[in-house]
């Protein structure tokens, strides 16, 4: 390790003070840690600051004395370029990386860390801000086992913390995976509000409806997850014969709504019923995912 002043224990440094970082070193200060913050751009420490968080004056001062980092930033090339210059002054320290990358660029950093000998874990967030600290909040770790295990203290005042396997990209993949997921569920209710907005019916009055019908939709997934896992699509709960959604298509169309978001899983569905496939059931759309 380079020379200068000894880590203090209980010290930990957080780079990057977005909206997320913010809340994860206020959450630490609420923990009793001593807390260094940077943020590239100045002015939003100034809150933490008052509370007890000391202000580095760049990432250098910010590692100083904090044997362990969070780092909190927007992608994964700016961690790379706040991370590079202090890769002498990180050896031997932890990083705990809770800045969203793809799978690929979270190993690639778990690879960089170990090459500059710097103790690394990948942490993918499955909050909002508000949610830090709260129960509900989760954060999906990879990477080094040991590294979490001692860091738990730490982890634990943010959300449930889970580790999920030595390769660090795990995390990253759960957390896209259900983002995908998330975000095509909003997608297909937009499209169904869109729908009913050019008859009137204003988007509060569709959510209502379409609330409690989608949760309990919710629970077909564990039924669709058995029938993947067997690779078994025959003696369908539903066939994609049946579940021919031209209607649904069609029905955008005469509404004069763009019909995107329901004409890809019918493209999905058609691809493998034009493979001889429609008797079969409908959760095989995912062999059309799987196998571009």
């Amino acid at each position: 390790m380079s020379g200068g002043p000894r880590p203090e224990p209980q010290a930990v440094a957080v780079l990057g003070l977005g909206e997320m970082g913010r809340v994860l070193a206020s959450a630490l200060l609420d923990g009793g840690r001593h807390v260094t913050v940077w943020n590239r751009s100045p002015g939003r420490d100034a809150g933490l600051v008052a509370r007890g968080a000391h202000r580095a004056t760049d990432a250098r001062d910010a590692v100083r004395v904090a044997p362990t980092v969070v780092v909190c930033l927007y992608d994964h090339a700016s961690v790379h370029e706040t991370l590079d210059p202090l890769a002498e002054q990180l050896r031997g320290r932890v990083v705990v990386n809770v800045t969203t990358t793809t799978p690929n660029e979270a190993r690639e950093l778990a690879s960089w860390a170990s090459d500059h000998g710097v103790r690394y874990l990948d942490g993918a967030i499955m909050a909002t801000p508000p949610m830090i600290g709260a129960p509900g909040a989760a954060i999906l770790y990879s990477g080094d086992e040991i590294v979490f295990r001692e860091t738990r203290d730490v982890l634990d005042v943010w959300a449930t913390s889970t580790f999920e396997g030595a390769d660090a990209g795990r995390a990253s993949l759960l957390d896209l995976a259900m983002l995908s997921g998330m975000y095509t569920m909003f997608a297909g209710f937009l499209h169904g509000a869109a729908m009913v907005g050019t008859d009137g019916v204003d988007a509060a009055s569709f959510a209502r409806r379409a609330a409690p019908f989608l949760a309990a939709m919710t629970e077909a997934f564990a039924l669709d997850a058995e029938v993947i896992d067997r690779g078994d699509y025959t003696g369908p709960v539903q066939s994609l014969d049946w579940s021919d959604l031209g209607h649904l298509v069609r029905a955008s169309e005469e509404q004069g709504v763009d019909p995107a978001p329901i004409a890809m899983v019918e493209e999905l569905r058609r691809r493998q019923v034009d493979a001889g496939h429609g008797a079969e059931d409908f959760a095989r759309i995912y062999e059309s995912l799987r196998r571009r």
